[in-house]
Parts: C-alpha cells; sequence; structure tokens
C-alpha cells in the first residue's frame, strides 16, 4: 500500500459481554463525582470522617512492619490471608459470640470483593437473588454482573418480613438472600432479634444461602448490640458473614473478610486466585499489627460518639428542612438515615436543582430491586460536623423549595 492509498477498513471488534452490557454504574459514584466541588455540602457519599482516622496509629504500625519484616511485608502472600490477620478477626468474632477459628476466615480486598468472589462462587445466569427493599447499591451491582435475577424481600420499618421470606423461598427457589442486617445501607434500620432468628429458621428449613454483611455493626450509638444471623443455630451451616475495616480503620485499607463454611470458602479462595492473587501483604500485616499494638475497640467507640452527635444534629435539622409530610428513619448507629418525602416529590428530578443550592444526598430510586420508590432519599450524616450539616440541611430547603416552585 503506498502513501497515497485509502487505508483498508478495519472489521469492527466484538461487542463487550451481556453482563457488561447490562449492568450500569454506581450512580453514587456518578453523584460523588459531580459534587467534587469543595463548597458543596455532600450528605450523599459513604464516607467515614476522614479526621477520625487514627493516622498516627496506622502509620506506625506500617513504619513497625516495614522495619522488621520487610522482604515479608513487600512479598506475595497466601490467598487466604495472611496468618495473623486471620487469627486477629477470628479472636474478634468470637469474641462477639460467633466461635471462629483463624481456617473460617479468608481476607479480602474489600468486603466488595467478598460480594464479587460469593457471586462469582454461587450464582449461574438466571439463578434469583433475594434482597433487602431498598438495598445496598454495589450488591445490586455484584449480583447483576452475575447474571442474577434480583427479588426484593417485603418488609417493614423493621426489616425483612420472615412470612413473606419464606413464601419467596418457596416460590422462587433462590440460592441466596443478601442482607444488611444492622445500620442497613441505605435505611439504618436493625433487624431485631426475633426476625433474625425467623430469618434463620426459614433458611434452614427451605434449603437458602445468607450473605449477611456487616461494615457497620460496631458504630453503634445507643441500644444493645443485636445477634449476629450467622449465630443462630439454623443458619450456622449456610451463613457467610462479610466484614470491614473500612468504617472502622480506612476505608483505603482496602481489608474485608469474610467467614464461611469449608466448601464455599474453598469455592471462593479458587475465585480470588482468579481475580488477584491475594490481598496486598503489606496492608494485611500493618492491620494484625495495628490490632496487636493498639485498642480498636476504643477507638471505635471515640468515633461512635462524634457519629452519634452528628446523627443528633441532623435529626434536629430535618423537621425544617423537608417537605410537611416527609417521614425519615432514627437509626441506632451506622452512617445513614432514609427518608421518604410526600408524593409527588421525585428526588431525581429534584437533585439538579438542589445541588444548585451546593448540598447533595443520593435519590432512593437506585437502591431498589424492583419498583423504586422515587420519593425517598439517603443522607450521610457522618462526614460534617453539626454546624456543617445545619447548613447543609438549610441549603437542601432552598433547593427543594425552588424546584418545588418552579414544578408548580
Amino acid at each position: 500500500m503506498t502513501a497515497t492509498e485509502p487505508a483498508p477498513a478495519l472489521a469492527p471488534t466484538p461487542r463487550f459481554a451481556a453482563r457488561a452490557r447490562a449492568v450500569g454504574g454506581s450512580p453514587v459514584r456518578d453523584i460523588l463525582a459531580v459534587t467534587a466541588r469543595p463548597e458543596v455540602i455532600n450528605f450523599a457519599g459513604g464516607l467515614p470522617a476522614p479526621e477520625l482516622f487514627d493516622a498516627d496509629g496506622i502509620a506506625a504500625a506500617y513504619r513497625a512492619v516495614l522495619t522488621e519484616v520487610p522482604a515479608r511485608a513487600l512479598q506475595y502472600s497466601t490467598t487466604e490471608g495472611e496468618p495473623t490477620l486471620r487469627a486477629a478477626l477470628a479472636a474478634r468474632t468470637s469474641a462477639r459470640g460467633l466461635t471462629t477459628d483463624a481456617d473460617d476466615v479468608l481476607v479480602t480486598t474489600g468486603s466488595q470483593q467478598a460480594l464479587s468472589l460469593l457471586a462469582t462462587a454461587l450464582l449461574e445466569p438466571g439463578d434469583t437473588v433475594l434482597v433487602e427493599r431498598p438495598c445496598y447499591l454495589a450488591a445490586l451491582q455484584a449480583f447483576g454482573l452475575a447474571g442474577a435475577r434480583v427479588v426484593a424481600v417485603p418488609g417493614d420499618e423493621d426489616g425483612i418480613d420472615p412470612g413473606a421470606l419464606e413464601e419467596l423461598v418457596v416460590r422462587e427457589r433462590p440460592k441466596l438472600l443478601y442482607t444488611v442486617p444492622t445500620f442497613s445501607n441505605p435505611t439504618g434500620r436493625t433487624l431485631p432479634a426475633a426476625r433474625r432468628a425467623a430469618v434463620a429458621e426459614v433458611a434452614g428449613r427451605c434449603g437458602l444461602w445468607i450473605v449477611e454483611d456487616d461494615p457497620y455493626g460496631e458504630l453503634r450509638f445507643e441500644g444493645e448490640r443485636v445477634p449476629w444471623i450467622a449465630s443462630y443455630e439454623g443458619a450456622r451451616d449456610r451463613t457467610v458473614l462479610l466484614g470491614s475495616f473500612s468504617k472502622v480503620m480506612a476505608p483505603g485499607l482496602r481489608l474485608g473478610w469474610l467467614r464461611a463454611p469449608a466448601g464455599l470458602r474453598r469455592a471462593c479462595v479458587v475465585a480470588k486466585q482468579a481475580a488477584d492473587l491475594h490481598t496486598p501483604t503489606v496492608n494485611q500485616l500493618a492491620a494484625a499489627r495495628y490490632l496487636a499494638d493498639n485498642d480498636l475497640d476504643a477507638h471505635v467507640r471515640r468515633v461512635s460518639a462524634v457519629y452519634g452527635e452528628r446523627r443528633d444534629a441532623m435529626l434536629a435539622g430535618l423537621p425544617a428542612a423537608l417537605p410537611e409530610g416527609s417521614t425519615w428513619t432514627r437509626p441506632e448507629g451506622g452512617m445513614f438515615l432514609w427518608a421518604r418525602l410526600p408524593d409527588p416529590y421525585d428526588t431525581t428530578a429534584l437533585l439538579p436543582a438542589v445541588v444548585r443550592h451546593d448540598v447533595a444526598y443520593v435519590p432512593g430510586a437506585p437502591f431498589h430491586a424492583d419498583d423504586p420508590d422515587r420519593a425517598t432519599l439517603r443522607l450521610c450524616f457522618v462526614t460534617q460536623t453539626p454546624d456543617e450539616i445545619a447548613e447543609g440541611l438549610r441549603r437542601l430547603r432552598e433547593g427543594l423549595r425552588e424546584a418545588a416552585r418552579r414544578t408548580a
């Protein structure tokens, strides 16, 4: 071919996989990109308060492992995770009422990876997964990428209705139920102990895996701790418990874990080998050293006390900020509360007008696996100070009023 001859037409590249074409991105991530301006008071993110990170303690842990065991810290590790960290996680879990050995634990790159590994290990395209209504967004993404059919379980202000769960299990024959029963994302509600026992009984009698995600459970401001579903007899051999350091230590460590029965845990190990070989060694050893040298429980109590004050500030300001007839949850811990505006408000349609007032929330519609409730929204109350929360709610009130005037 000479320089003057036209280049031959190129054939198109093959199409992306159907799952990549069918599943969209995270609405929360999209909103965070739009609201990254420093003047925006952002109630949209699920970000812990960075000023509360124990940066000095974490830095000291990294210095220790890089000084004392540099060859080990910078080397490849086992897929299952560093033995010292697995032993520490097992001890923490056992101390909270669920007897656990180090061999029961698989360390993951954040608990989000645990969801992906479980989807790989358990789900075939077309399998049915049951979730709460509303449900954690990234779980819907993980199950969608696996090709699962996602069905929401009816519930009320206390969470999943065990009777409705059993009806769906009998009718739909799902592989698993995914739940965040303690300080749920997005609602902040907690499933009572009696319902946990009933869910465990349904799983045992009807044949169902339970994936119990617990990233927020240690962030309790008031009330008594509720046992994990995994601790109930009927669910012991069929519940996967997920945990994370993201909300109690630092999300940048990307350290999570799963506790699962041996067969399923081994299947997740194989899936992880194909995904990333292992979670970064230096992060694992630093986390283990931090646990050995520091009182993480005391740190979590300090964080929880601050978060409780911020929750109270948001609850105090909501009556003036939201339209008359609105309702909202009152979480006993965690990071989020859930609000519903009166019909016919549509929080997705209202968001651009609200963002113009330099404040943001997450519309509730994407959290629904089925018919979305478009009048709902999620608010994160932990990232701002009480004064910033008050100002953010003032801006929210003005943004909602302006949007309502324009609609009228």
